[in-house]
């Protein structure tokens, strides 16, 4: 039996005289599915932000607890939907500071200029860019939907334990005093809970460790009174953690390693101190 070839008829969205943005996202609504982003739900739709504008879609995967700050155009992708998206993208990731988040742009032409601006921005935004083309057939329209920039994907991390090593000096002349007691007590509530960690500064970073690995990296600040670091937490214990942090208010972030968090503490906070406690002895179980 010979195949019959049909030679597709690509059409404009943006010219057509029936079709406008919001028929669009009704489509996307009905079956977030055909984004090819997984199985998806919208959490809201038009969601009114902050700044004064309007999300057109927001999108969750109820099963990673990602969120998709999504931006929706006919015709070519323009700077304004880029700075949208992310701008929304900012704001809600600062509501919702336990999930993951991620930009999501769909136009039906990228053009090379700002396929490259996005690109660039991708190292340090989490940005996913749709290129839609629709063919017509007989009365019917397709719509298909063409990841062309995904996620930026950061090298493994085998390096953070490998930097130049220095000593405690350095980082007493390099650090606000208050950002470094964060990590001095981080090590005292350590050893209280019966543990003798391994401390290595080095120029990037004071590492923290068992016997057998390093498992936590701070980073004091210059100007800043709170200490930034990160921890794996072991996968067994990332949702453990996730409600752990959520109940205790710390401000953390997800990694884009599945059991890494980025977590900012201050000193002054006595509702952290159990929570920290409980975190790091995880942590230690999960690499001693």
């Amino acid at each position: 039996m010979a195949i019959e070839v049909i030679r597709p008829d690509v059409i404009s969205l943006k010219k057509h005289p029936e079709i406008n943005e919001k028929w669009l996202q009704d489509k996307i609504e009905e079956d977030p599915s055909i984004l090819g982003l997984g199985d998806l739900t919208v959490y809201q739709r038009e969601r009114k932000q902050s700044s004064g504008g309007r999300i057109d879609l927001l999108l969750v995967d109820t099963e990673t607890q990602t969120m998709y700050e999504t931006e929706v155009m006919l015709g070519t992708l323009d700077e304004s939907h880029i700075i949208r998206a992310i701008e929304y993208w900012d704001i809600e990731r600062r509501r919702f500071l336990s999930k993951d988040h991620v930009a999501v742009i769909i136009a039906e032409e990228i053009t090379n200029r700002f396929f490259n601006v996005i690109s660039l921005l991708n190292r340090t935004i989490p940005i996913i860019a749709i290129q839609l083309s629709a063919i017509k057939y007989d009365s019917k329209i397709i719509l298909n939907f063409t990841k062309v920039l995904d996620i930026y994907e950061e090298p493994e991390e085998e390096d953070t334990e490998a930097s130049e090593t220095t000593d405690r000096s350095y980082w007493e002349k390099r650090a606000n005093k208050k950002s470094l007691s964060v990590f001095d007590q981080v090590i005292k509530d350590i050893e209280g809970l019966g543990f003798h960690p391994r401390v290595t500064y080095n120029k990037g970073h004071i590492a923290i460790g068992t016997n057998r690995r390093n498992f936590a990296w701070f980073h004091p600040k210059k100007k800043e009174t709170y200490c930034h670091f990160d921890i794996r937490v072991g996968e067994d214990n990332v949702e453990k953690i996730k409600e752990l942090l959520d109940s205790s208010e710390v401000a953390f972030t997800k990694k884009k390693r599945v059991d890494t968090f980025a977590i900012q503490l201050r000193l002054d906070d006595a509702k952290r101190s159990e929570a920290m406690k409980e975190l790091f002895k995880l942590s230690w179980a999960a690499y001693e």
